[in-house]
């Protein structure tokens, strides 16, 4: 009797009955149909109508980026919620870092120079700055592997034998929210932070301009939306609209444009070549997701929890969190799960946007250029790449003589620029294998293309050095040594002399054969010990 009572004092874990709407999608939108009245305008006047403004002086502008110490660093992602890891002993550990290109920007601490610091180095001053940043958080694109999920579930939800339980419960009733390839919130939120952040660092630069600033972005929704957010953050929110030029270069096949060049390079969509980072990246998460499958697969009987669809819901743990603030997805994955998954981004920008694809170098080529062309004050001459003819031969939409660059692109963009712009120490622990992660790897897609990710590169002059021009750049707040650049030597501080970096990138362009790596017929060499981004010779 007693152990009968025992029995059924223990809790039984029973399959939550499955709605049928679950895995459905669901989209909200605002304002409300006929909220629109303008009608009503006039009973609310803007502030120039209003007047009443009281005083209004302006102050002068601030140069934090030479007087800050210590360095301000982006370490959290307010307003998200932290997630946790299915172990979640460490609470040190920090999931969200752990999403590749899908984890908000944070402030990394080194990437070789430990003693360099963003703050201009004592002795020098700031002449010019040009940065190249990636759009705020977004919802997945088209066709992701994220609705692919839902439509599935949903699918599953109204066929017999399909339940769950544990840890997968929330399923029964859960839908999906997401949009696609348009900004969140909190992608809006950090462009404007990071706009006022700039604002704070560089606006000194401000006093050199003769007359308003081009900045320029793409034409996709979420690459304009990101640049007049930053371009808020940066002005001010009444008056950015006419503070500045802001460009918007169309984003779409047969059109040139450094900002999204995959479309002037067929090699860069191609199965083969172009998303050959997918193929090495899922060799990985057959190992790294088997214990999870093993783990979740009898919390779902009637649904074949595959490693695609595994690494579809710790994708869901990312897009969600950006997009809704909070993912139950998140706490279904160890520790070393996510530390698995970081490895898989890792692979698949190496090996498709990063040193190990022979397309890459050839796809930041023409953004090199233009890089070079600014640096000069020369025009480009030669029309070899992704370069637009028509915009960069304008002083009006290219102009040479700006104190504060502004270039607004997207996550293989920059991954593909650092590669052309030989930062050879992020390569330096490479070719990525595919059966584990090695130890101190110096390829963190994270570290390099996060969302809302920003390349700045500081022109500095140090009147006390043998040659006081020099440059520097800053990968998401990390300085990175220029030590692959011919050239430029070991600095503590990351600098190189400004002549000899345009003379190692005039080098570094002549090595880049973009008629071949983006046009040529050729497969992939096995195995792929490319470093550099180029087809071997």
């Amino acid at each position: 009797m007693l152990a009968a009572a025992l029995l059924l004092a223990l809790p039984f874990c029973t399959a939550e009955s499955v709605s049928s709407y679950a895995g459905s999608t669901v989209v909200d939108s605002y304002p409300p149909p006929g909220a629109t009245n303008t009608a009503v305008d006039s009973y609310f006047p803007d502030g120039a109508q209003v007047g009443y403004a009281g005083p209004t002086p302006t102050g002068a502008e601030p140069a934090a980026i030479a007087t800050a110490i210590p360095f301000a660093k982006v370490e959290n992602a307010f307003p998200l919620s932290r997630p946790n890891s299915a172990d979640g002993a460490d609470i040190a550990f920090n999931v969200m870092r752990h999403w590749g290109n899908l984890a908000p920007m944070y402030s990394v601490d080194s990437f070789g120079l430990p003693e360099a610091s963003p703050v201009i180095p004592e002795g020098c001053g700031i002449n010019a700055v040009h940065l190249l940043m990636r759009h705020g958080a977004r919802y997945p694109t088209s066709d992701s592997g994220s609705s692919h999920f839902a439509s599935k579930l949903h699918a599953a939800a109204s066929q017999e034998g399909f339940s769950v339980t544990g840890d997968l419960e929330f399923l029964a009733t859960w839908t999906y929210k997401l949009g696609a390839e348009i900004l969140t919130p909190y992608g809006r939120d950090s462009l404007f932070s990071n706009g006022v952040a700039f604002r704070y660092r560089y606006g000194n630069l401000l006093n050199a301009f003769t007359d308003l600033p081009v900045f320029r972005t793409t034409s996709e929704d979420r690459m304009l939306d990101s640049a007049l957010n930053f371009a808020a953050g940066f002005f001010e929110i009444r008056t950015y609209e006419t503070d500045y030029h802001q460009e918007i270069i169309i984003e779409e096949n047969n059109f040139n444009n450094t900002l999204a060049p995959y479309y002037a390079c067929p090699n860069a969509n191609t199965e083969d070549i172009g998303n050959f980072g997918s193929t090495q990246a899922k060799k990985w998460a057959n190992i790294y997701l088997k214990d999870a499958r093993k783990r979740l697969q009898p919390m779902i009987p009637g649904f074949n929890l595959t490693i695609s669809r595994l690494v579809d819901m710790q994708e869901l743990c990312a897009y969600e969190t950006v997009a809704l603030g909070y993912s139950k997805f998140c706490d279904l994955f160890t520790q070393e799960e996510w530390e698995g998954y970081e490895y898989y981004v890792d692979l698949n920008f190496w090996y498709s946007s990063g040193p190990g694809n022979p397309a890459t170098a050839a796809q930041g080529l023409g953004y090199v250029q233009e890089l070079v062309s600014r640096l000069t004050h020369t025009p480009i001459n030669v029309w070899n790449s992704s370069t637009n003819s028509t915009l960069d031969s304008s002083n009006i939409t290219f102009p040479l003589n700006q104190p504060i660059y502004v270039d607004a692109t997207h996550d293989t963009v920059i991954s593909s620029i650092v590669t052309a712009l030989n930062f050879s120490s992020l390569a330096a622990t490479g070719p990525l294998p595919t059966d584990h992660i090695p130890r101190h790897r110096s390829y963190i897609a994270s570290q390099i293309a996060p969302f809302a990710s920003q390349l700045v590169a500081q022109v500095l002059s140090c009147p006390a050095s043998e040659e006081p021009t020099h440059i520097r750049f800053l990968l998401n707040d990390g300085v990175v040594p220029l030590t692959g650049i011919h050239g430029c030597t070991e600095d503590s501080n990351g600098l190189c002399a400004l002549p000899s970096f345009i003379s190692g990138m005039h080098e570094r362009i002549g090595e880049i054969n973009f008629a071949h790596d983006c046009f040529a017929s050729y497969t992939m060499p096995d195995p792929d010990n490319i470093i550099d981004g180029r087809y071997p010779s």
